[in-house]
């Protein structure tokens, strides 16, 4: 009987020195233990009882032109992590409308660029249809939306009156036009995103392979709402002209918004790796060409050159990029 007493005492003193949650493990002191070693596998068994989390789940990489729809049902493909051509190399063969010459000097140098991780682009220009929908959520009402500047914009208009109407006919399947930067901004918050970089989009459009238009290197009218066109088409009406992941309408119908303000030496800074554009500026850059227009303007390394953030009209949409971490 003695030798078991001294047992317990041992055991329960190891319990203390271990953890006070084992505490309730030790046999009362005058109790007779049936043998030491059962009492020890006690005690063992408890103290190698712990809740170890499971370690996370990685999130799968989806594959290239892979397609899904966001939390407001909006449909994206997926761009992978890459490198490409940004900006014109050779000019020989380029032949830019006059009110455009001066500006094919800020598409050089042609530089590599590197982008680190992959994202998610829409798939179809944002559509009226799908603007209506931020609308009706409160959009125009909703702070946290809007940037500084934004609401600062947004707080000498009047809202009933928004988005301006610069369309007499607007139709649900097309772009989104005469809506500013600010506003485009707005919008890709709403949907947990943002607008894409110049370097996101210009390499949603021409690929690893740096093509001079979403889908090779030779214009073809057919493929486009460019040239001889007379008003904007429902998103999507040009499938041949689907850019290497996917996207539509990246050479026409409307220009698109992008998050960089411009600067026409920005190409000679040299950045290469994920680049986010100037820290500030006057004019913020559009990239694509738009109905009604010249081929010129329909190249993917073309950058338009002359609109602030509060400006709009019927030429001017824009799309939204999701990066990977978010839904």
């Amino acid at each position: 009987m003695e030798k078991y007493i001294h047992w317990a005492n041992f055991l329960c003193i190891l319990a203390l020195g271990l953890s006070t949650a084992l505490i309730t493990s030790c046999v009362p002191i005058t109790q007779e233990l049936p043998t030491t070693t059962n009492a020890i596998v006690t005690i063992t068994n408890t103290m190698t009882t712990t809740n170890t989390p499971a370690p996370p789940t990685a999130t799968p990489t989806p594959a290239p032109s892979e397609t899904r729809h966001d939390d407001k049902g909006i449909e994206q493909v997926w761009v992978p992590p890459g490198s490409f051509l940004m900006g014109t190399g050779d000019t020989i063969d380029i032949e830019p409308p006059s009110w455009a010459e001066r500006e094919l000097a800020s598409e050089r140098p042609q530089h590599k660029v590197v982008l680190t991780k992959g994202y998610w682009i829409d798939t179809y220009e944002v559509t009226n249809a799908a603007y209506h929908a931020f609308i009706e959520d409160g959009g125009y009402l909703n702070k946290s939306y809007w940037s500084e500047e934004g609401w600062n914009w947004l707080s000498r208009k009047d809202v009933k009156k928004l988005p301006f109407k610069c369309v007499s006919n607007p139709q649900s399947d097309h772009p989104q036009v005469c809506v500013t930067w600010y506003e485009a901004q707005a919008y890709a918050n709403w949907r947990g995103g943002r607008l894409p970089t110049e370097a996101e989009w210009e390499f949603a459009a021409r690929g690893p392979e740096s093509n001079i238009y979403p889908w090779g290197n030779e214009w073809d009218p057919s493929k486009a709402n460019v040239e001889d066109s007379e008003d904007l088409t429902p998103v999507g009406s040009y499938p041949d002209g689907v850019s290497w992941i996917g996207a539509h309408d990246l050479a026409g119908n409307a220009m698109e918004w992008v998050q960089d303000w411009l600067d026409t030496h920005y190409y000679e800074s040299g950045e290469m790796v994920d680049p986010q554009g100037p820290e500030k500026g006057g004019v913020k850059i559009e990239k694509g060409g738009w109905w009604n227009s010249h081929p010129y303007v329909a190249r993917s390394a073309y950058r338009h050159f002359e609109d602030p953030p509060k400006y709009q009209d019927h030429h001017i949409g824009f799309r939204v990029v999701t990066p990977q971490e978010q839904k």
